[in-house]
């Protein structure tokens, strides 16, 4: 008789890591009592955006919900964070190191990416800082409307201790309408020091 699995990815889900690594982030995951809700869309390129960002430890949280899924998507981190030994280690879990001084770069690198690989999936966190912005950054934006890729929300959510996926986000042509739009889908959310 088989278990149900830890979490069903879809058929067009990029996959890494083995099973013991993921056995122990699933442990890791149970211990914080953190649960994950949702399910990510069936498709081979994907832009997830997560928010709140509010705090250092979302992207540990990330990581171990990563490996503990087995998923095999790729996340941006300022280049000064891969010095070694970290490096390495950041680069095997998925890790980009980008240059956040050129900004129109990195939308035009991150779209090439997804058109040069037959499958891509790609997280970063539109406030582009743990601090309370009023506006968010628009790369998130211009990447998914360029590469033509579906954008999928995921939330945290501290006080539930809940990591929650959405449903994919259709995009118009007006930036500022999208952008107060998904910032609104974000409302009910608290990360760990803030929310939206």
């Amino acid at each position: 008789m088989s278990s149900k699995p830890f979490f069903e990815l879809p058929p067009k889900a990029p996959r890494a890591h083995g099973r013991f690594i993921q056995s122990v982030a699933q442990w890791l995951l149970r211990l914080g009592g953190w649960k994950i809700v949702g399910n990510f869309p069936d498709h081979s390129h994907l832009l997830v955006i997560a928010a709140p960002h509010s705090s250092a430890w979302d992207g540990y949280w990330g990581l171990v919900i990563k490996v503990a899924i087995g998923l095999r998507i790729r996340f941006m981190a300022k280049r000064e964070t891969f010095w070694f030994p970290l490096g390495p280690l950041l680069h095997w879990l998925g890790g980009m190191p980008i240059n956040r001084a050129n900004a129109n770069g990195v939308v035009e690198q991150v779209v090439e990416a997804f058109q040069k690989r037959p499958t891509f999936w790609l997280v970063l966190a539109p406030e582009g800082t743990r601090r309370h912005v009023e506006r968010w950054r628009s790369g998130f934006w211009h990447i998914a409307k360029r590469a033509n890729v579906p954008l999928c929300p995921i939330y945290f959510h501290y006080p539930d201790r809940i990591v929650g996926i959405g449903d994919v986000i259709p995009l118009t042509d007006d930036l500022d309408a999208d952008l107060e739009r998904i910032r609104a889908w974000y409302q009910p959310f608290q990360g760990k020091n803030r929310g939206v």
